[in-house]
């Protein structure tokens, strides 16, 4: 009988909140789990990048609650490392920092199963970073400590029996700590603390739903009872909270807020999101589309592509990312590179196609200023075509501007159609919760004719946002009105424009 191949654990911090927090790490272990535990406070999207044959199992913990104990928590983990399989244990923050990590740990250990642990960026140093709160300052706080709110088995003996805590000459920073609030602070308060030391609660802190309120220690307690603070929250209590009003750069960006809808295929769509997070904005990922790739064995590739392979295109025209990916995942699987288009003049529609190429070895030689095919046609005007061979990688569905327009100069023109857009299906929960966004973005036209197919008439809720002319005339075609346009016809023009048309 073979012997089952001993499996390892991940413990690994996801993070307060914010998916661009992840550590590369912790990206790169959940892409080769073959299962994850994880936790109800990751960030969104944590578990993106998962494989579609993981296995994800959620042990989350409402407070106040006894649902997922951890007892029972450990005993799955261990069980499945002696399955042999690769285990992530995905926990928000670090899970080192008051996310029962050592205890897991320790289970491992003791069941002789190897493990690591990932750190991730804590609450406590993430939240009152974003809230403008530095934890240390020259001026007023050499040290920090970071508290628990509550003590399992303690509940009446204080957070602060000796009074120890309340002397610490530095920011105390309060984990779990609303529910006890009004307690500890008069804990703190009868062991020396100040009643009128600045303190802070940041509620749900970097996220794009961050609620931040200040008052003194003495009456924290009452203020965040009043303003509805509710956990996860993180309490902060020391001179350092008087530079919150100067340094709260978070909700002053641009799109701080704001809910943000993208539509791009799951694929596409992380470097939007990303983005669009970066102003501020919580993105709802709802991909009305997806590329399916056409079979490197159909003659519509076949053909050109051993003509390419022999040098005898002149010309080879990129018209979108997606053609970008397709093509050098057809050259990769033919054990080739970029050298396959020496000799050939590189044009790409616009700078989001041109920045595709740059990291697979191409400089384009032609890029219009539109990111349109009349653009590119323009930007070609100057060139001699009469007889020359032009190569055109694209979707299988696509304008005949370009092509129709080489040949008309007399140009020789090949479509190679490397993929093809179909229609997705979101769950109703998310066009639910996007119905409520306060904006849409569009970025090709078959986005706008695939949502149309999953939601006939539209959303009438949030404002739609154009990549381009042609996505424009595409939604107002459809009947649905157009509340800006990207002017670039890039992804950095779309967000520009989406924070433009909700300021």
């Amino acid at each position: 009988m073979a012997e089952v191949q001993q499996g390892k654990v991940s413990l690994v911090g996801a993070g307060p909140g914010d998916p661009g927090l992840m550590t590369a790490r912790a990206l790169e272990l959940i892409s080769e789990a073959d299962v994850i535990f994880y936790d109800r406070l990751i960030p969104p999207d944590a578990l993106a990048g998962a494989r579609e044959d993981a296995e994800l199992i959620y042990v989350g913990k409402m407070p106040g609650t006894v649902h997922n104990p951890q007892e029972d928590i450990n005993r799955r983990i261990v069980e499945a490392g002696r399955e042999g399989r690769k285990v992530v244990r995905l926990k928000g923050g670090d899970p080192f920092i008051f996310g029962r990590g050592g205890e897991e740990a320790e289970e491992l250990a003791d069941a002789g199963i190897p493990f690591e642990v990932v750190p991730g960026v804590t609450a406590a140093i993430a939240v009152t970073a974003t809230a403008g709160i530095p934890l240390t300052h020259r001026e007023d706080s050499a040290g920090v400590a970071f508290v628990t709110g509550h003590r399992d088995g303690e509940a009446d003996a204080g957070i602060d029996p000796d009074g120890s805590l309340a002397l610490f000459p530095g920011t105390l920073a309060f984990y779990m700590g609303v529910k006890r609030l009004a307690e500890n602070a008069a804990d703190l308060i009868s062991g020396g603390r100040p009643a009128d030391q600045p303190a802070a609660a940041i509620e749900r802190g970097a996220t794009p739903h961050q609620r931040v309120v200040t008052a003194t220690l003495g009456t924290i307690a009452e203020t965040v009872e009043r303003e509805g603070i509710r956990p996860p929250a993180l309490i902060v209590i020391g001179d350092v909270v008087r530079h919150h009003e100067k340094l709260a750069w978070f909700k002053k960006r641009p799109l701080f807020g704001r809910t943000v809808v993208v539509t791009r295929a799951r694929k596409q769509a992380g470097r939007l999101a990303a983005m669009l997070r970066g102003q501020g904005a919580e993105v709802i990922e709802m991909p009305v589309i997806e590329s399916e790739t056409i079979e490197a064995s159909d003659p519509r590739i076949e053909e050109p592509f051993r003509q390419l392979r022999e040098g005898a295109y002149d010309l080879v025209c990129f018209t979108s990312p997606n053609g970008v990916s397709a093509f050098f995942e057809l050259i990769a699987g033919a054990g080739l590179d970029a050298r396959v288009l020496a000799g050939a003049t590189v044009a790409a529609i616009g700078p989001g196609t041109a920045r595709t190429l740059r990291p697979r070895g191409i400089e384009p030689d032609l890029v219009p200023d539109r990111a349109v095919a009349e653009g590119l046609l323009e930007r070609l005007e100057s060139e001699a075509l009469e007889g020359k061979r032009v190569l055109i990688p694209r979707a299988e569905t696509a304008r005949d501007v370009l092509p129709d327009g080489l040949e008309s100069r007399g140009a020789e023109v090949t479509i190679m159609p490397l993929y093809r857009t179909v229609p997705v299906q979101p769950d109703d929960s998310v066009i639910k919760a996007a119905a409520s966004a306060d904006a849409m973005t569009f970025t090709s036209a078959s986005t706008v004719s695939s949502l149309l197919a999953a939601v006939p008439g539209g959303l009438p809720g949030p404002v739609n946002v154009s990549m381009g002319p042609i996505t424009s005339e595409a939604l107002r075609e459809a009947g649905l009105e157009v509340a800006i346009e990207a002017g670039s016809g890039s992804l950095e023009g779309l967000v520009n424009a989406t924070a433009k048309v909700l300021s």
